[in-house]
């Protein structure tokens, strides 16, 4: 049955209901548009069914585990039934991974109960671009119609890549959205790719008590990120009896008897039980009409947008992973938020990246937002850094923080905040005063001038702003 839907001269039709979508949808409604969201899966998206809430659920789970295995540091004992000293201290991966979809379930009914109350009209189906005006709807249960849209918005975020040679099959060989059908711990977890992703679940199944093998093509873990806080991290694996393979190319990955063979590009050979594949992700813009609509895209089908979320063509938007700007769930919804002040004619900034912050959710955390170490290179005489290890801060040491550092860029002559790095546990609460004084101009004068809890790890921040008003 076709039906074409009553056109309506604020109409925004949103396609995926992720970070992007969702958030988006509920900016239109509050500023009076008639919204319909099209989702296929669950609201939420892959950040909340396959990917940021389940891999952030189990690090939860994993930091625990540090906390215990520090415990002893602190003078804290744990005895078996019989009062013997143990460390038998064990994750039971079926109970975490129960509750990791629990939470993942109860996010994505959360956020479907409210856009309803917001007045959006959520509908589960697949969607396509029939033009730059029409959307093409085909819902779960066979019904088929057309939508006429003043405003559209893309948010269909994208799916973790796969190698020929290494097709993930759900048992031995998964891909990050499968880890969490496993009912017991891998014996020895191989991680092939050393970027965020993988360097994430890596350093989880470490902790929660997994043999893990990290596989990286690159000199060190963590390309792009900061290099002093990927040797921090590469130190600690290590330390901590991670075999980390650098500059390893996987050929290929295949079962075997008892678990998995990767075959290195050097011929080396690798066995596990188990092996996750974090070799990159893939945007969904396939199949979505993009060039009936005249929407251009990237080589690699990101859709390409400009600093309000604009595609090429007037009246659609796009937000989101499928967009390539900056894979992060923060700036998914950014991205939304603006094309609806944009499309709807309400006060708008473009999207400024030296504003956003990001996080690694590993153990260290790495928390980085604005300049760079590479930009302190290719500037060093216009700007000035300071690195102070965590393990002289009065209440890292209380803690048995031994692993992290604080990190800041500044503007020599105005004291000006251009960035900062925060290495260390709960790196992503710390980073936000820097955050707030690289979008504010703040000076390192300033930031000294702040008065901070004694003793606490924040304190490092204020620390490394006197330094930096020393050297400026």
């Amino acid at each position: 049955m076709n039906t074409e839907f009553e056109s309506t001269a604020d109409r925004v039709v949103i396609i995926g209901g992720g970070p992007g979508g969702y958030e988006a949808a509920l900016v239109a409604a509050q500023l009076g548009a008639d919204v319909m969201l099209i989702e296929r899966n669950r609201c939420g998206g892959a950040a909340v069914v396959t990917d940021v809430v389940p891999s952030k659920s189990l690090i939860a789970t994993a930091e625990m585990m540090e906390e215990i295995a520090r415990s002893d540091g602190l003078g804290i004992r744990i005895y078996d039934s019989e009062g013997d000293d143990s460390d038998t201290v064990v994750a039971d991966l079926k109970a975490v991974n129960k509750r990791i979809l629990s939470l993942a379930d109860a996010q994505a009914d959360d956020i479907y109960e409210g856009l309803v109350r917001a007045g959006v009209k959520v509908i589960r189906g697949t969607a396509t671009l029939a033009d730059r005006d029409h959307v093409d709807v085909v819902e779960d249960g066979g019904t088929e119609y057309t939508l006429e849209a003043s405003t559209i918005l893309l948010s269909v975020g994208s799916h973790p890549r796969e190698l020929d040679s290494a097709k993930p099959d759900g048992e031995r060989i998964l891909s990050w959205t499968q880890l969490y059908n496993l009912d017991e711990l891998p014996e020895h977890l191989i991680v092939v790719g050393s970027g965020v992703t993988g360097a994430e679940f890596a350093s989880a199944y470490r902790a929660l008590g997994t043999k893990v093998t990290l596989v990286s093509s690159r000199e060190k873990v963590l390309p792009g990120q900061d290099e002093d806080a990927a040797d921090v991290l590469e130190f600690v694996f290590r330390n901590k009896g991670m075999n980390v393979l650098s500059r390893s190319r996987a050929d290929s990955v295949t079962r075997t008897e008892n678990g998995v063979e990767v075959v290195l590009s050097d011929g080396r050979r690798v066995e596990g039980s188990h092996c996750l594949m974090a070799v990159g992700s893939i945007p969904n813009t396939e199949g979505l009409g993009l060039s009936d609509a005249k929407v251009k895209v990237r080589e690699s089908g990101h859709i390409k947008v400009d600093g309000v979320s604009r595609t090429s063509r007037s009246g659609v938007y796009a937000a989101g992973d499928c967009t390539g700007v900056f894979p992060l769930a923060s700036v998914a919804a950014m991205q939304g938020r603006i094309a609806m002040f944009h499309a709807l004619g309400d006060a708008v900034q473009p999207l400024k990246l030296r504003h956003v912050a990001s996080n690694v959710f590993t153990a260290p955390e790495i928390a980085t937002v604005g300049f760079t170490q590479q930009d302190y290179r290719e500037n060093s005489t216009d700007i000035d850094t300071v690195m102070l290890p965590l393990d002289t801060n009065p209440r890292a040491k209380m803690l048995g923080i031994e692993d992290g550092f604080v990190k800041l860029f500044a503007r020599r002559g105005s004291g000006s905040i251009l960035g900062g790095v925060v290495v260390g546990p709960r790196a992503s609460e710390l980073i936000l005063p820097i955050t707030m004084a690289v979008e504010n101009r703040l000076t390192v004068d300033q930031l000294s001038a702040s008065f901070v809890v004694y003793p606490s790890v924040s304190g490092s921040l204020t620390e490394a702003s006197r330094q930096l008003h020393r050297h400026l």
